[in-house]
């Protein structure tokens, strides 16, 4: 019997997949707690019209995240914050330090994609990674200057 998973089964399929599978696994395991459907034609077109319509909110992220990188690409960021004798910060610049200068310029990031191996404790110029996308990643330079 083909079917069409509406949720993941481990072991089985994953969301959206059609998949052949014994006609007492489907009506008693699978329909009853509605984790499958009956693929007829009028199901399998509306999962394929699912699918592209997936696929386009895809494609129109990665384009969105593309230009983002684009526009952030070598992109510098001025932080300010109190120092210490030999270039050392009394703190520390975090992601949401990053996050709330970006702000500041109109890019609106979450501090989460911003990627800081560690936090930056001295003065100068440092390279950042932001993870836009899963495919895309742009690379801002932040300078620290003593306040």
């Amino acid at each position: 019997m083909k079917v069409i998973f509406l949720a993941d089964v481990k072991g089985q399929a994953k969301k959206g997949e059609v998949k052949d599978v014994s006609e007492g696994y489907a009506r008693n395991f699978l329909f009853p707690r509605k984790l499958a459907e009956v693929a007829t034609d009028a199901s399998l077109e509306q999962l394929k019209s699912q699918k592209a319509a997936k696929d386009r909110k895809a494609a129109n992220e990665l384009e969105a995240a593309q230009e983002l990188a684009a526009r952030l690409e070598d992109f510098k960021v001025t932080i300010q914050t109190q120092s210490g004798e030999g270039g050392r910060l009394f703190g520390a610049i975090t992601t949401k330090h990053v996050a709330e200068e970006l702000a500041k310029h109109g890019f609106t990031i979450d501090k989460r994609k911003i990627q800081l191996h560690d936090p930056i404790k001295s003065l100068g110029g440092h390279q950042v990674q932001i993870k836009l996308h899963p495919e895309v990643t742009a690379t801002i330079l932040v300078f620290v200057e003593p306040a």
